[in-house]
């Protein structure tokens, strides 16, 4: 056999002198290799690969549909294990490193996973199948020999690697907690433990509340990977855990299923792969290729959109609406007209498009830049996208803008909160969350309010009013309910939310094999908040002082509403938008509750004749749409009429001008008029 520093020069001499891999062969993602002498085992395309450690042309080594991965080679370099779905579980196989038949090895795993292999050439894996709790548990597997192997006296080890003579192993403690958060330093943080038999484990990386996993042993030395420098690195020590070493400097990607054999490492570094050579400390890309037809690229038909479909708005005016599926963004009419595909361009992604007030354009997230930004793109698909920020940090969510269309709320993956004016360009942080993100967010009718929910410190829902000239929040309810879906009434004297306060039980009591805690259905109900100290509520009775207007002045009144509202309708005009004036002092104890009965209810929305609302059933197996008027007339009860207006849906929105809903049920999405009544959706658009 050569000697190790000899074949260490020889694979140095061809990473920086060979010269390019062909540009006829493609370039694809490589993940979890393994390596043993000079050859190197991964996986792309679902399938595993091998190629020399110089790099070059791989080849396929696997071809079943199914996904294979996690490949380990045997210590004598004649067999590879690895992870498969072939019967429809994931279970570890094994076959010839040369290519052969696949052999099952385990029945019956939960979630398998392989940790590479003992010096005496058994199996060694992880699975929650006879841990007791769900936790990894380490097994030992003699391919020679029948049945799942032997499990290791040891509770919550993930992985690990034997030392020469086989009898100490180092494993790591938790296996992933499936979170990809940098830098975590949470409870289940992994770590690097030392057992031998006839002794209790030790902690090696105790020194460090971060992320120290996937131990190596190589010569005498623990080889691992840690984030101890902000970065998942590789790093190495003393079988005692003192001494520690980096032994690599990578910045923004991560080391991924590094693998160590006769000292030297390979490892995912995004989507390439990288060798490592202990004795010189040498570290260089691989350039490989595959030798792939890269089937899965190719154009196919969908044989169903509506499967890909991740947002659909309807447009202000419900004549039209905004798709956006797999990254493009597409507008459909609601009767005759032009399908147009508004997004073109190749390697952008868009996602959650909306109609802007004018109806003529729409603002959408896009990655073009880099960075996940908010885009003004033209409705019709005629003409060049306008990027409107250019501050993103982490991904962005959604964006809605305020009715007169100057501003845009959005928030982020870093639970911020954002007012972009469209006019001055200034994207504003308006809130930070250290809980929990954002929702609900509402505009006023004037523009001049948004309405919000934040996360309480004791995890209750709570809505705040933020004002866009003074800049200043207000929270309105208090964090002793759980508030969310606030919606402001269009005449702008109303704010209208959801909050749960029908704190009943199904379960009488804890007694009972059957009764360990509470189940609250029903638990939602309905309020209204004055926004000045003399609002009168439509909902209140009448009285003497209150009578209804007699026939001649509900004309009047009517044919005032009318001009008023023909005026609103205007999409370039919102001068005539309500004025919302909010007495601040003592307004979250302006609170009417709606006479409707409570339930399981979500998405509220109103216009000026009616609310609209979701309500669940008790086990949630169907959401119905319902509306009530907006009235002061009761049932026999004392309760408003609500009336189902589409039984069974998936989701509904409000159009712009409050006159049209978008009801979505199953697959299929129907336009229909905004009433308190039940909708035909045979005649909706």
């Amino acid at each position: 056999m050569r000697s190790s520093s000899t074949l260490t020069t020889v694979l140095l001499l061809s990473f920086f002198c060979s010269a390019q891999v062909g540009a006829a062969a493609p370039v694809g993602y490589y993940r979890q290799p393994a390596l043993h002498d000079d050859t190197i085992l991964f996986v792309a395309e679902g399938d595993l690969w091998r190629v020399p450690l110089t790099g070059g042309v791989a080849t396929r080594l696997t071809s079943h549909p199914g996904n294979e991965g996690a490949p380990a080679i045997s210590p004598d370099g004649k067999t590879v294990a690895f992870t498969a779905a072939y019967e429809g579980p994931t279970e570890i196989y094994t076959m010839p490193l040369e290519g052969g038949l696949p052999t099952r090895r385990t029945y019956g795993t939960e979630r398998v996973n392989i940790a590479g292999w003992t010096p005496d050439g058994r199996l060694l894996y992880s699975t929650e199948a006879y841990s007791t709790l769900p936790s990894a548990q380490l097994m030992v597997l003699d391919p020679r020999a029948e049945g799942p192997g032997e499990p290791l006296p040891l509770a919550q080890a993930a992985d690990g690697s034997y030392d020469d003579d086989g009898k100490t192993l180092y494993f790591t403690r938790f296996r992933f907690q499936g979170s990809h958060t940098k830098r975590y330093k949470g409870g289940t943080a992994q770590n690097i433990w030392k057992f031998s038999p006839g002794s209790e484990a030790v902690p090696l990386t105790a020194d460090y509340s971060g992320t120290s996993k996937l131990p190596m042993w190589w010569a005498g030395q623990v080889y691992f990977v840690s984030d101890r420098d902000g970065t998942m690195n590789l790093w190495s020590m003393d079988p005692d855990g003192k001494n520690l070493r980096q032994l690599t400097d990578h910045e923004g990607w991560e080391i991924q299923s590094p693998d160590l054999h006769d000292g030297r490492v390979v490892y995912q570094l995004g989507a390439d792969l990288r060798f490592y050579d202990i004795a010189s400390g040498k570290d260089a890309a691989l350039s490989i290729a595959l030798n792939s037809d890269l089937d899965q690229m190719r154009e196919h038909w969908i044989p169903d959109p509506s499967n890909y479909l991740t947002s659909a708005h309807v447009s202000p005016d419900g004549d039209r609406l905004v798709l956006t599926a797999r990254g493009r963004v597409f507008v459909a009419p609601r009767k005759q007209g032009r399908f147009v595909e508004v997004t073109r361009k190749e390697g952008v992604r868009y996602r959650e498009a909306r109609f802007l007030p004018d109806g003529e354009s729409l603002v959408a997230l896009s990655d073009e830049s880099g960075e996940v930004e908010l885009w003004k793109l033209p409705a019709d698909g005629v003409g060049e996208p306008e990027q409107w920020t250019r501050d993103g940090e982490a991904l962005r969510w959604d964006a809605l803008p305020s009715p007169d269309g100057r501003y845009v709320a959005h928030d982020d993956k870093n639970q911020r909160l954002f007012v972009l004016d469209t006019e001055t360009g200034k994207n504003r942080e308006i809130a930070r969350s250290e809980i929990e993100g954002f929702g609900g967010a509402a505009w006023s009718p004037d523009s001049r309010w948004l309405a919000y929910v934040e996360t309480a410190d004791n995890l209750f829902a709570r809505i705040k009013l933020y004002n866009v000239e003074t800049r200043k929040t207000t929270t309105v309810t208090s964090d002793r309910y759980y508030s969310y879906d606030p919606a402001w009434g269009p005449d702008g004297k109303w704010l209208y939310f959801l909050s749960d306060r029908n704190l009943k039980s199904l379960v009488p009591g804890p007694w009972g094999a059957y009764q360990p805690e509470p189940f609250l259905d029903k638990r939602t109900r309905i309020f209204q908040m004055a926004l000045t100290a003399d609002a009168r509520s439509p909902f209140a009775p009448q009285t003497e002082l209150a009578e209804e207007p007699t026939d001649d002045e509900a004309d009047d009144e009517a044919d005032d509403d009318a001009k008023d509202k023909k005026d609103q309708d205007d999409p370039g005009d919102q001068d005539d938008a309500p004025e919302v004036l909010i007495d601040l002092d003592g307004v979250e104890t302006r609170l009417r509750r709606l006479p409707v009965p409570p339930g399981n209810y979500g998405g509220l929305v109103v216009n000026e004749e009616a609310l609209f609302w979701t309500a669940a059933a008790t086990d949630r197996s169907k959401t119905d749409l319902v509306g009530a008027k907006i009235t002061h007339e009761r049932d026999d009860e004392g309760h408003l009429a609500v009336e189902t207006v589409v039984p069974e849906i998936s989701g509904f929105e409000l159009s712009g001008d409050g006159k049209q809903l978008l009801v979505r049920k199953g697959k299929s999405f129907h336009i229909v008029d905004a009433k308190p009544a039940e909708a035909s959706l045979e005649k909706s658009a």
